[in-house]
């Protein structure tokens, strides 16, 4: 990236935290920001709003006594205002309709493949894992939300068993709704990716799935320590994320740049985030990081 981009980006962020500081004007352009990806989705064929109905009418008591931990405390961090949701993850409209929202939003990386630019995302991490890891024997999904990334991880490795960890209790009951609907067996767990209170070296991959640009770089930092704890000697951990040196951030559009920020709130602290030295400071080995759009990378790294 040369340094005028990297300026440009700069210049737009202050611009951008300007706005969003004045609290009507956010919430105008969170309002406008999800009108808009509405819009876009059901004009190139996701059901938006019918997919989301469908599953509103659910009766989510079963799923919810099963997966919800009434002992837990949430970060101060994690109950702050999400994708245009002001309650965040914390709701069932985000979490019924976070299936519908990735093909939206994936549909732009391809605009060619439309709705199924969602699946091709999702495909080229599960190359570069096939390609890069040995087989997993246990495989945990930390921030798996309604199970987008684990339900696939699963058909790469179907030997494996599979757990996934999410701090919203609504998006757990819909993925076990998906699960058993597949009849997939999934350890779905209510917990924070900082602390999930698993046992010491249990997995031999960890995947974290479009996650990190979702936090704050200490909450990053514990998850990178905790997933250390985790993984067994000759174990990997395996994220997927935005590339915050790809010229698509660094030229983008300042109306576009303004919505994307306004519901993505640790924005600024993913982008300026030195991810590869997070990791070596958690215990792992220097990463290897391969691009897999031309705005995503997968960073893979083993224990020291």
């Amino acid at each position: 990236m040369t340094t005028t981009l990297k300026y440009k980006q700069n210049l737009a962020a202050k611009l951008v935290n300007v706005v969003l500081s004045i609290k009507p004007l956010a919430n105008f352009v969170k309002t406008q920001a999800r009108k808009m990806i509405i819009k876009r989705a059901e004009k190139i064929g996701v059901p938006w709003r019918q997919q989301s109905k469908e599953l509103s009418q659910h009766n989510w008591d079963r799923e919810w006594e099963v997966v919800n931990n009434p002992n837990l405390a949430y970060p101060e961090y994690y109950l702050t205002s999400f994708h245009a949701y002001e309650k965040g993850n914390m709701s069932w409209q985000a979490a019924t309709e976070v299936e519908v929202a990735s093909l939206a939003v994936h549909a732009g990386i391809w605009p060619e493949k439309g709705i199924s630019g969602d699946a091709r995302l999702r495909q080229t991490f599960l190359d570069i894992l096939k390609a890069e890891i040995p087989t997993p024997k246990d495989v945990l999904d930390l921030g798996c939300s309604v199970g987008l990334n684990t339900f696939p991880l699963q058909k790469v490795f179907p030997q494996a068993k599979f757990t996934g960890v999410d701090l919203s209790p609504y998006f757990l009951a819909v993925g076990l709704y998906r699960s058993q609907k597949q009849n997939l067996e999934i350890n779905w767990v209510h917990a924070a990716a900082e602390a999930t209170g698993l046992p010491d070296s249990s997995f031999d991959l960890i995947s974290i799935f479009l996650m990190c640009h979702e936090l704050p770089q200490f909450a990053t930092r514990k998850i990178f320590q905790e997933a250390r704890r985790l993984l067994r000697s000759n174990g990997s951990i395996a994220i997927m994320d935005m590339n915050p040196h790809s010229e698509v951030y660094a030229t983008m559009a300042p109306h576009i740049f303004t919505l994307l920020k306004s519901t993505e709130p640790y924005l600024d602290e993913y982008f300026s985030l030195d991810i590869e030295k997070e990791l070596v400071n958690a215990g792992f080995a220097v990463p290897k990081i391969i691009c897999n759009t031309h705005r995503h990378r997968t960073i893979i790294a083993g224990i020291a």
